[in-house]
């Protein structure tokens, strides 16, 4: 490493983390940002100038860290993150995506530990503005590998709901759920199941997506003479209609969706209000084969999805509420 040449640049790397000091505190985050991809940019270069190795990021971290004590992200953990960081988005964009820019540096950090593809990474950072998740939210549903399961579900959508109706709603769906934060055994029962569900609600509407609000569980409904229980009734904000979801314990059979059909029938008479869209059902089964779906849907005039849930691992930490405390979100801006 040539010291002088080190020292000049040190110079120059003290007056950008000043001036970026002096921008608004409430643009903190992008104004981090951009001073992050500076310091990568300026990383890279110098490296590739000098031919210095990766141990002179110890030495950058020492002088940061004893000229700027009050910042707490010049650990040379996060230095070589940085760099990682610069390199991964840098290859496509002259600066990071906006969606990805407007996130945390916690989420990003885990963004790019987690996901190698570029593409995959800003739809995780766009779902994530969407449905405010936390951090914790967004490590899950990456583990669940959320950009594979959404849209996914069987459903009669295009024929039965006019666009771009039909593409909300089956891009409101998953396939498949993922409920292992009730700690069933995998030969749970329905009943048991759906009261698992409602009693960790807010994790359930979590695992739903944004937009769903519940309704009520057996929701009765009188039609002649007979009653009749809805497993589970939401509306779903967004789409501006009832949802019907239905649980099924084991395989898909098609007699399901023609119950489901009539059920959707009756929603949309005696519940469905003048200003709301037709009604959507969700059957949730254990298991299903695409092609008894496929006949099974053909000629139902009522929209109906099919997904399948899984009773997986426990999770061992229950969730954290969907908005972080301000402790959080600072120590998200300015952790190491």
């Amino acid at each position: 490493m040539t010291n002088k040449a080190y020292r000049e640049w040190l110079v120059e790397i003290k007056n950008k983390v000043n001036q970026a000091q002096l921008k608004a505190v409430s643009n903190f985050n992008i104004v981090l940002i951009e001073l992050y991809w500076e310091l990568g940019k300026e990383i890279i270069s110098k490296q590739t100038e000098y031919k210095w190795g990766e141990n002179f990021l110890e030495q950058l971290s020492i002088d940061l860290k004893k000229s700027f004590p009050q910042i707490n992200g010049f650990s040379r953990r996060n230095l070589y993150t940085i760099r990682q960081w610069y390199i991964f988005f840098s290859q496509q964009f002259e600066f990071v995506p906006q969606a990805v820019a407007q996130l945390p540096w916690s989420y990003q950090r885990l963004l790019i530990s987690k996901i190698k593809d570029l593409e995959t990474v800003v739809l995780y950072a766009k779902a994530t503005h969407k449905n405010g998740w936390s951090r914790n939210q967004l490590e899950i549903n990456i583990k669940h590998n959320f950009h594979l399961r959404q849209g996914k579900s069987d459903h009669n959508f295009d024929s039965t709901l006019p666009k771009p109706q039909s593409d909300l709603a089956a891009e409101a769906i998953k396939d498949p759920y993922h409920f292992d934060f009730l700690g069933l055994e995998e030969n749970a029962q329905e009943r048991e199941i759906e009261l698992a569900l409602t009693q960790k609600i807010t994790h359930f509407m979590l695992e739903l997506g944004k937009g769903f609000a519940f309704v009520g569980r057996q929701y009765k409904l009188e039609i002649s003479d007979s009653d009749y229980f809805l497993d589970l009734l939401f509306y779903h904000l967004h789409l501006r209609c009832f949802v019907v979801i239905e649980l099924k314990a084991g395989k898909f059979i098609p007699e399901y969706a023609g119950k489901l059909n009539f059920y959707l029938s009756a929603v949309d008479s005696k519940l469905k209000h003048i200003t709301d869209n037709p009604s959507i059902g969700i059957i949730l089964c254990r298991l299903k084969d695409k092609i008894e779906v496929e006949y099974a849907l053909r000629d139902l005039n009522k929209p109906i999805g099919i997904s399948s849930f899984e009773l997986s691992e426990i999770i061992p930490e229950a969730l954290k509420t969907q908005l972080p405390t301000i402790e959080e979100m600072e120590r998200e801006l300015l952790e190491e």
